[in-house]
């Protein structure tokens, strides 16, 4: 296993998801690397256990690592010199879909919390929902989906750094968060349509 405050960090968040009883939809978690700037990140899929395929509401999360933040942390590594904090991008991204009909934003807005809890020293800040239309080759409509995203930075300070038992304290809170908020939007009066057959 890697050795990486990074890595560090998305086994906090794993736990923190999995420890508030979330499911991850198989074959959707990806650590990726851009090769051209050199950027990593970490995403994955999560929802609510037994909601079928796909689930009516679900949560992609990603994690992701600039490559400033990798010079960053080399530099307190190495040199044992703390100079600037390394960031750890996060988006957190609710989806509900499957939905029969077209959604209503301010119903779905409803069923999100006003803040998201503190990760570090920041809260997440949400943006406003993005509505899609899944059409076939013939234009019917097949199904609605709304999307709405929250975004954020966690700075890790020096102590963090040579701790890292601080990641559980400050992903922890985030996993009860996601779970009640997926609950909220699937409990909204919305129409859905059944689950695929697998």
């Amino acid at each position: 296993m890697l050795d990486h405050v990074f890595t560090d960090a998305i086994g906090a968040l794993r736990d923190a998801l999995e420890s508030a009883l979330l499911e991850r939809q198989a074959l959707e978690e990806r650590f990726q690397t851009d090769v051209l700037l050199g950027d990593v990140s970490w995403e994955t899929i999560y929802g609510l256990p037994g909601e079928g395929q796909p689930p009516r509401v679900q949560v992609d999360l990603t994690l992701e690592w600039p490559t400033w933040a990798q010079t960053a942390y080399r530099t307190w590594f190495l040199d044992e010199e703390f100079t600037e904090g390394p960031v750890i991008e996060i988006e957190v991204v609710f989806r509900v879909q499957r939905l029969s009909e077209a959604p209503d934003p301010a119903v779905i807005m409803q069923g999100l919390p006003a803040h998201s809890p503190q990760i570090g020293d920041e809260e997440l800040t949400g943006l406003g929902p993005t509505v899609e239309t899944v059409y076939d080759s013939d234009l019917h409509i097949l199904s609605h989906a709304v999307e709405i995203t929250y975004t954020g930075a966690y700075e890790l300070d020096e102590k963090t750094l040579e701790d890292g038992s601080a990641l559980d304290e400050h992903f922890g809170s985030i996993g009860g968060w996601i779970t009640a908020t997926l609950v909220r939007l699937g409990d909204l009066p919305l129409s859905f349509e059944p689950p695929q057959e697998v």
